[in-house]
């Protein structure tokens, strides 16, 4: 009776292919636009065969359905480890580490919000999809924290709240958007870890103004 033969356990580029085309995915999604991307191209960014797209994913729709459930579950990630970061701190410190958060996050990761500006911008299923399955709640706890600051007295209550939340994401998110004009007309990286902190301390300066001196770490 032969032995039998052991499974070959996967090589790693096998292992990670999934990952790396979802990654590849996204970013391609948000440089040529969903109409604009190629399963061919994604493939070729990924470094895969071409027809492991169709086996992990069937076509381009859920591929791009899933790689934005991956980004989300990532940013997710994210502003949980700055609440759980936050310490004792008042509600006024705690968005200021959300946001901080939600800057660096974004410089690491530009892709994200070229992709959500593209498909934000028109009134297709794609669009819709996003906003009832991603954007709606993270809106309403937004909304929630701007109107708690504004009841506290630390953002102007005769403001609706709503002009704060497209303020902050426009103040976020634009120079990432548009990295490379920004290095083109200033030289300088938005996605440079210091360029990142930089921005986070404006955004926060602006919004909520200097932390106080017993809330810093």
């Amino acid at each position: 009776m032969s032995e039998a033969v052991p499974a070959r356990a996967p090589r790693p580029d096998e292992s990670d292919a999934r990952e790396r085309i979802l990654e590849a995915a996204l970013r391609c999604f948000s440089d040529l636009g969903f109409d604009g991307a190629t399963t061919r191209e994604i493939a070729r960014r990924a470094g895969v065969n071409l027809g492991l797209l169709t086996y992990y994913f069937e076509g381009k729709e859920r591929l791009w359905r899933e790689a934005v459930e991956r980004a989300f579950r990532a940013l997710g990630e994210g502003l949980a480890d700055a609440l759980r970061e936050a310490g004792p701190f008042d509600d006024r410190e705690r968005l200021r580490g959300l946001m901080r958060r939600y800057v660096c996050w974004v410089a690491q990761h530009p892709e994200f919000v070229r992709l959500m500006h593209d498909e934000g911008k028109r009134d297709g299923p794609r669009m819709r999809w996003l906003v009832d399955r991603h954007v709606r709640p993270l809106y309403e706890s937004t909304m929630a924290a701007l109107r708690s600051g504004q009841e506290q007295g630390f953002l102007p209550a005769h403001i609706d709240a709503l002009h704060f939340h497209y303020i902050l994401i426009g103040a976020v998110g634009l120079v990432f958007h548009q990295a490379p004009e920004c290095r083109r007309l200033t030289g300088r990286d938005p996605c440079d870890d210091a360029f990142a902190e930089a921005h986070a301390e404006a955004v926060t300066h602006l919004f909520l103004g200097p932390p106080r001196e017993e809330d810093k770490p």
